[in-house]
């Protein structure tokens, strides 16, 4: 490639900057040297309406959803000891944009991480999700419990969060399994707060009992989206009504367990569906709720019908508090497992311990 001379640079950028100070739109402009900058096109409130990518269907990201590269030594060393006990985790398989939060940690918080049991194939394959899918998924690892339970102890957490695939293929849906690792962790760690994200193990009582009684703090399962979008969301053994029934039945089952569900929007939902949905949750006893943005995960999933603006989250966290909600997470990137909810929820199993104690 040819080199310029220092007076044909020169040249060049006098060329550029009289091109510039011509085709640009504020007519005033003499020089590229009274152009705008880049914050002089940003608006304090957000109210375009997002374009499409270029040949593609899918709406460009607006800056409210943009996040940091996940870095920092936390962060990788986090990474390392997942790998050497061999564990999964959501906030990889399902490609969690608030990864670099949680793993990376901060002066004031403990990196961590939502363990994913059973393996990393799940045997039912819902349109939002990007975590594996097979109708035999390898059996699970008998050493996951106490690896798991090492890993957390070893991570001096206060409150954990496990998570697991979905497994038709197995009796009991994976529950024995899962109980076991809880057990493991409070025998280790009997302080420790648990909160189990499960699937709905097609809403059998005996899963549910077991897993109610296995000496969890917080029983969670994902009601994903409104009715009339379950059938289109979620794989077809997944049902909306199913999904009440098992939260309903966990609080039959201990009374003393926190509920959890959590809604994602921007699936082409109404407001009307996401009260009723809200209604639905509060009706069987749910006592916590987080509302986030759907993002496309890859280009074989669901698009993005809409995203949803930062204040609108905010009044349906406004909504939740009204109809009675313990906690009501609500926002862009908020997911099910989010830890910002997790000094809360802590404090109201502590105020819900202390009787027992003194009785």
């Amino acid at each position: 490639m040819q080199k310029l001379s220092s007076f044909g640079l020169n040249a060049e950028i006098l060329f550029l900057r009289n091109t510039i100070a011509y085709h640009c739109k504020y007519s005033s402009l003499k020089s590229i040297d009274s152009a705008p900058e880049f914050k002089d096109f940003l608006k304090d409130t957000w109210t375009e309406k997002l374009k499409l990518d270029k040949g593609d269907k899918r709406l460009r990201l607006p800056p409210w959803l943009k996040q940091e590269i996940p870095a920092g030594s936390a962060f990788h060393n986090l990474k390392k000891s997942l790998r050497k006990l061999n564990l999964n985790t959501v906030c990889e398989e399902a490609k969690c944009p608030n990864i670099g939060e949680c793993w990376g940690g901060s002066e004031e918080k403990i990196a961590t991480a939502t363990v994913m049991l059973l393996g990393d194939t799940c045997t039912r394959a819902c349109r939002f999700c990007s975590v594996k899918t097979s109708r035999n998924p390898s059996p699970p690892d008998p050493s996951e419990p106490e690896n798991t339970a090492k890993a957390i102890v070893d991570w001096n957490l206060d409150y954990v969060v496990l998570t697991s695939v979905d497994r038709d293929d197995l009796e009991d849906g994976g529950a024995s399994h899962i109980c076991k690792t809880v057990k493991e962790i409070k025998r280790q760690n009997p302080k420790i707060i648990v909160e189990t994200l499960l699937p709905d193990f097609s809403a059998n009582e005996q899963c549910i009992n077991l897993m109610a009684n296995s000496g969890i703090d917080v029983y969670a399962h994902n009601v994903e989206t409104v009715p009339r979008l379950t059938p289109l969301v979620r794989d077809t053994r997944a049902k909306y009504d199913q999904s009440l029934r098992c939260l309903r039945l966990a609080k039959v089952f201990n009374k003393n367990l926190v509920t959890k569900s959590s809604l994602m929007v921007g699936l082409g939902e109404t407001e009307d569906e996401i009260l009723r949905t809200m209604e639905d949750l509060r009706t069987h006893q749910v006592d916590c709720l987080t509302i986030g943005q759907y993002m496309q995960p890859t280009r074989r999933h669901l698009l993005v019908k809409e995203y949803i603006r930062p204040e609108i989250f905010e009044h349906w966290k406004n909504v939740g508090k009204r109809l009675g909600f313990l906690y009501v997470a609500s926002g862009p990137l908020v997911r099910s497992s989010y830890r910002a909810g997790e000094y809360f929820i802590k404090n109201v199993i502590s105020q819900r311990k202390a009787p027992e104690v003194s009785e």
